[in-house]
């Protein structure tokens, strides 16, 4: 449904994609995860038809965004950041005026369009209201709404869970996890858990780059070192001071202690060394200040920071 074929972007000397490339199927919901400033919301942008590349093209259903962008525009669905609403209106004008902008036809098809969204973004009990009355999570549900308002193949939403509460963000999951059922669906966060728990796939772009592309489980297998960590009843200093002086002061310790007492220790870069493991274990286990020790696989998070380069850090 969507191909994206070496897209570049220059804003003056300023080069925001460098020639990018992937695609998405029919039935797949893609999150395309960056840091802020990555190049998400100008990869959106030109994939809807608002900002052209430099170089290269997307193909969205058969037309191209270069050459056919009104094509494109009647088979994409679009959320940006910032969702176009009339705070005004009320919620049933606002769409009946987007069912009509989108020339659905007859005012009988326009309202069934209408009940339509309302029933797939639960906007029932606010469909008389003025949306400048909404909480947040009505207002980003009424701009998927309007996205949805034609039924496109195609939905490409920017940060739509951005500013929301969890239980908003919860409700805007579920929303996009039904509408993925039939349509592929593209949409940027820089939430790593909105990621995998919304998504399909996974795309990582850092610095105008392509640099992780994968299922949420496959981008963590691209961290090959696994941690230990060790809970101990006791102080935290000096847990980790025993640690280093067993297995050499050039590996990295951190964690954190809490009122309790208990101590909560990462050992980095550990586990595949099973002599580690062995002599922790023979250390502390034989102690009764000793609670678990135990391997714990990369996270999605760590997996991230390793592809755009930067280390997460441990508190």
């Amino acid at each position: 449904m969507i191909k994206v074929d070496g897209l570049r972007k220059e804003y003056g000397s300023v080069l925001a994609l460098s020639g990018i490339s992937f695609e998405v199927p029919k039935g797949q919901v893609l999150g395309f995860l960056g840091p802020n400033g990555a190049g998400k919301s100008t990869t959106l942008k030109i994939l809807t038809t608002f900002i052209q590349a430099t170089e290269g093209n997307a193909i969205l259903d058969g037309f191209s965004v270069r050459d056919q962008p009104n094509e494109v525009r009647k088979r994409v669905g679009y959320l940006p950041e910032h969702a176009p609403l009339y705070l005004e209106m009320t919620v049933y004008d606002y769409l009946d005026y987007a069912a009509r902008s989108r020339d659905l036809g007859s005012r009988q098809e326009c309202r069934r369009a209408i009940a339509r969204v309302v029933d797939i973004c639960t906007l029932y009990e606010v469909i008389g209201r003025r949306i400048g009355h909404l909480s947040k999570g009505f207002r980003q549900r009424v701009g998927l709404a309007q996205a949805m308002i034609h039924d496109p193949d195609i939905l490409i939403l920017d940060e739509p869970t951005s500013g929301l509460d969890p239980i908003q963000i919860g409700e805007i999951r579920s929303v996009i996890r039904r509408m993925g059922e039939e349509r592929s669906v593209l949409f940027s966060t820089h939430i790593i858990p909105e990621v995998e728990l919304s998504c399909d796939r996974v795309l990582v772009i850092d610095k105008g780059k392509l640099v992780g592309d994968g299922k949420p489980e496959e981008l963590r297998e691209t961290v090959t070192s696994s941690h230990l960590l060790l809970r101990w009843k006791g102080d935290k200093e000096q847990a980790i001071k025993d640690v280093k002086e067993l297995l050499g002061h050039e590996v990295r310790v951190d964690g954190f202690q809490k009122n309790d007492g208990i101590s909560h220790l990462t050992i980095h870069n550990s586990a595949p060394e099973k002599g580690h493991y062995d002599k922790l274990a023979s250390a502390f286990s034989g102690q009764g200040q000793f609670l678990e020790l135990r391997e714990e696989k990369p996270s999605l998070e760590e997996a991230f920071f390793s592809l755009v380069g930067r280390r997460t850090e441990h508190h």
